[in-house]
């Protein structure tokens, strides 16, 4: 599996580009992107990017022979064995759905070709290979974007229009589930609640100034139950709630400001807004309008936009560490593995 096996990589990094592919190099002017790992998330990539017009699936990479040759032959699209093959054969774009410790490696091996880069959450390891990536990615004038799709979700656009001017108090954000089938190498920190960390730096356009993290593994090595709050710049307390001990997912969002309290669930896709509140208790409340974009595909387009227009894109690659840099402050307080309490015994039932 590509979590397992280190992509090999040809050139040397330090190696200044002075002149980025153009985006219009392609047979008939289409933008050639590629797809580094095609697990689950990134043969969505594949199969969003094959069906898009204006675009051609110029390939994808994978050292598991299996499953590139799976999505190859499905898509009908060139498949590689490492990333130097599908750079040799000449990309504009690339996105990069490996596991997080390849993403600088890929990231580096594509900007040193000119080639436009997304990346998907967290940008990196580290805060420190985030910001390489970032100051490659300027040193060369390419395009990199982070992949952080939950932006694009329509419910998540439906509550940031509803909170807009709103002068917003609190939020609150549950994202649970059973523990994921794929191993992994982060905890639920990284993994899950970087989505929410950008959410709330997004919904309230403040830094996150204050962390109290609470963490504990209950059933993995890493922590596997996460309650975090957090203060903002301006003022806004913000609570999530992540864990892989769920039995079912669940993704919800509940925001409260003066004039209103929003909640939305971003897997149904469902907002409703209460307002107009009265001193004797009563108030008014609505769905709200949301839309059907696949958010992935949204996030996709909005990535190559900003390659073609040479614009900033929608989620920054500073945008990205400063989320990074939020999840890793979480982390500075050690989980406490619950099986190791002396007291507890037999099984228990576990409630999420």
């Amino acid at each position: 599996m590509l979590g397992e096996m280190r992509l090999v990589f040809g050139g040397s990094w330090g190696r200044r580009v002075d002149m980025v592919h153009s985006v219009k190099d392609g047979a008939e002017g289409l933008l050639r992107v590629g797809v580094a790992g095609v697990g689950v998330m990134g043969s969505n990539h594949a199969r969003v990017l094959a069906d898009l017009a204006g675009v051609k699936l110029a390939g994808i990479v994978d050292p598991d022979r299996k499953q590139r040759d799976f999505v190859s032959n499905a898509l009908g699209c060139p498949g590689y064995g490492d990333i130097e093959g599908l750079l040799s054969a000449g990309i504009d774009a690339l996105t990069i759905a490996a596991p997080t410790h390849l993403h600088i490696e890929l990231a580096m091996a594509a900007i040193e070709r000119g080639v436009h880069v997304m990346v998907e959450k967290p940008i990196a390891s580290s805060v420190e290979e985030g910001n390489a990536i970032i100051a490659a990615a300027r040193r060369t004038g390419i395009t990199l974007m982070v992949g952080h799709v939950e932006r694009f979700n329509p419910a998540v656009a439906a509550i940031k229009d509803a909170i807009r001017e709103e002068d917003i108090l609190s939020i609150a954000i549950t994202r649970v589930g059973p523990f994921p089938p794929r191993m992994s190498n982060v905890g639920v920190v990284i993994d899950l609640a970087v989505h929410d960390i950008d959410l709330i730096r997004w919904f309230t356009d403040s830094e996150i100034v204050e962390v109290q993290p609470q963490l504990a593994s209950a059933m993995a090595e890493r922590e596997d139950i996460a309650l975090l709050q957090f203060r903002t710049a301006s003022g806004v307390l913000a609570h999530i709630n992540t864990n892989w001990l769920t039995p079912f997912k669940a993704r919800s969002v509940t925001v409260a400001t003066r004039g209103k309290y929003i909640m939305g669930d971003l897997l149904t896709r469902q907002v409703t807004e209460c307002f107009g509140f009265k001193s004797d208790g009563s108030y008014s409340m609505r769905h709200l309008p949301v839309g059907h974009d696949e958010p992935l595909r949204a996030e996709l387009i909005a990535f190559l936009d900003a390659v073609r227009s040479g614009g900033v894109p929608a989620v920054t690659g500073d945008e990205g560490v400063a989320s990074l840099e939020i999840a890793t402050r979480c982390l500075e307080s050690p989980a406490r593995p619950a099986a190791a309490s002396a007291s507890r015994k037999g099984p228990r039932r576990v409630v999420g």
